[in-house]
């Protein structure tokens, strides 16, 4: 796992993709691969938190974020990640650069859409909000026995409480902790957009081969 800002992961969180909304937002330089990792790999103890439901993300995310942590140091931008594997012609071979930076994207997109069905729930159980965010997000790519197993693992979720004592948050810090989720989701939002953009051209002419072939190597 990687380090916390006095041990206060969120914190550390927000200000590490605060400062890649910044360039993003410029349009004065691409992000760079090496940062967008870093920042990626503080978003891990988050997962690690929300206990066996989500073990397989973790392991997963972790793996993904390692990858491109390693190739950032041989490749500077997020930009020429996908020029190397669109030239190399290896965007929709599993394990490529590419693919892993979809498969973080994903990772992102959860967190997201969790801190939004946190936010939008009442009570203490994350087991809704939870359910929810894994059925936009995670469901559609898995089979029915990883469902089942994700489905089962929902009841040993921490509560909502016991998710932000994990995370070193206690009551006073609740609204920063609030503010905080509202800003990585509209941050997420931008990065999501960022690379979207980036894959643009080649997803549309490549559509079907490129998802069939995700499907078929996840």
């Amino acid at each position: 796992m990687a380090g916390t800002d006095n041990g206060k992961p969120l914190a550390k969180i927000s200000e590490l993709f605060k400062e890649l909304a910044a360039t993003v937002n410029s349009e004065a330089a691409d992000v760079e691969l090496a940062a967008f990792s870093r920042a990626c790999s503080h978003v891990s103890p988050l997962f690690g938190c929300l206990g066996i439901a989500f073990k397989f993300a973790e392991m997963d995310y972790v793996a993904k974020v390692d990858d491109l942590a390693e190739a950032s140091k041989s490749i500077l931008t997020l930009q020429s990640v996908i020029d190397r594997d669109i030239e190399g012609n290896c965007v929709r071979k599993a394990g490529s650069h590419t693919r892993n930076l979809l498969r973080v994207k994903r990772g992102l997109d959860m967190v997201r859409v969790l801190f939004e069905q946190i936010l939008a729930a009442e009570g203490n159980s994350l087991k809704d909000p939870a359910s929810k965010a894994y059925a936009q997000v995670f469901a559609p790519h898995h089979g029915w026995a990883i469902r089942k197993a994700v489905a089962a693992g929902m009841y040993a979720l921490p509560t909502r409480a016991q998710l932000l004592r994990k995370l070193n948050e206690d009551g006073e810090s609740y609204p920063t902790t609030y503010l905080f989720l509202l800003s990585n989701m509209i941050l997420t939002f931008t990065f999501r957009f960022n690379i979207s953009f980036l894959l643009n051209n080649y997803i549309l002419k490549n559509f079907h081969i490129f998802f069939r072939s995700e499907n078929e190597n996840r």
